[in-house]
């Protein structure tokens, strides 16, 4: 960090946030965390940080440097029914709502306004190769990122810069996708999903949370900013690289009909993926600590649990 800001952060106690607040605490930020669940915030972080449960409790005259948005339902978990849909879109589309109204109404407007949106933006493209400039798709995974994007482009006319951060899968031991993936593998019952060619575009939660403060500190950075390390791989290899670090076989598979059959739409977050590549990160002079799947896991299964 360049020097100490105020930062206010919604859906702060998830996994992303719980890293994200922890490293600008250490840098020397103010966090205030805008939450449902006060009580708890507070057991995550204490005294530590300031915690609201409505925008309403910031006064106009108050600073605020900077917001981060990572508000949001998660998106895997109960089928994709017309009701749970919904509630993944106003879930996140009414916070990052609230978010701009708040900058409407600060006598000073922060310079920043990041707000997470997800690859989920350009739905589906096989092996073809997705940067920024890469167009969305009339599906549901689409819609829900462009619905939340549109939302957080609303402060475009009172901040200075809107970045949205398009998230991969985020790699980490406490939390996200790697301990369910881990878990199974550890058993000795890993499986492929699918034909295991479809790719995944992924990120080490360090480097997602360096990225985040890069995107304060970059004043020229504005726009979508796909958030995912430089070297996608595909499912089977992921799969592959698990059973290698964690010295386990990896013989099973699960044809894709049977997910598609107990998932519905849903099934495509797990078996139709995209080759996302961080070009405007990586243009702006963003470098990634961990851009090696192989290294990124054993540096998350091996070091960080010895």
């Amino acid at each position: 960090m360049t020097h100490a800001r105020t930062v206010l952060v919604s859906g702060g106690t998830g996994f992303i946030g719980n890293h994200l607040i922890r490293r600008l605490l250490q840098a020397g930020n103010t966090v205030i965390l805008l939450t449902r669940n006060p009580d708890n915030a507070l057991s995550r972080f204490g005294p530590h940080v300031r915690i609201i449960s409505s925008t309403c409790e910031i006064q106009a005259a108050e600073r605020i440097d900077a917001i981060i948005n990572l508000a949001g339902a998660p998106i895997l978990g109960r089928p994709w029914t017309g009701t749970r849909r919904q509630k993944l879109i106003d879930s996140r589309v009414n916070t990052t709502r609230a978010l701009t109204e708040l900058c409407t109404h600060l006598a000073r407007a922060p310079r920043a306004f990041i707000s997470a949106s997800a690859i989920g933006y350009y739905g589906i493209h096989g092996d073809e190769l997705v940067d920024e400039k890469t167009n969305p798709q009339p599906i549901f995974q689409s819609r829900l990122c462009q619905e939340w994007e549109a939302a957080a482009d609303a402060a475009a006319g009172t901040v200075a810069r809107v970045i949205k951060l398009r998230i991969g899968m985020v790699l980490g031991n406490d939390g996200g996708a790697l301990p369910q993936l881990a878990r199974p593998v550890r058993l000795g019952i890993g499986a492929i999903l699918g034909d295991g060619k479809q790719w995944v575009s992924w990120i080490h939660i360090d480097d997602l949370v360096s990225l985040f403060e890069f995107a304060l500190d970059t004043p020229a950075l504005r726009g979508p900013v796909n958030a995912v390390a430089p070297a996608p791989a595909t499912h089977a290899q992921m799969q592959r690289l698990l059973g290698t670090v964690l010295h386990r076989p990896m013989w099973l598979r699960i044809p894709a009909f049977f997910l598609h059959i107990g998932l519905g739409e849903m099934s495509q977050l797990l078996v139709d993926g995209q080759k996302v590549i961080p070009d405007r990160a990586l243009g702006a002079g963003f470098t990634f600590n961990h851009p090696n799947l192989g290294e990124a896991l054993t540096d998350l299964l091996v070091k960080q649990s010895a």
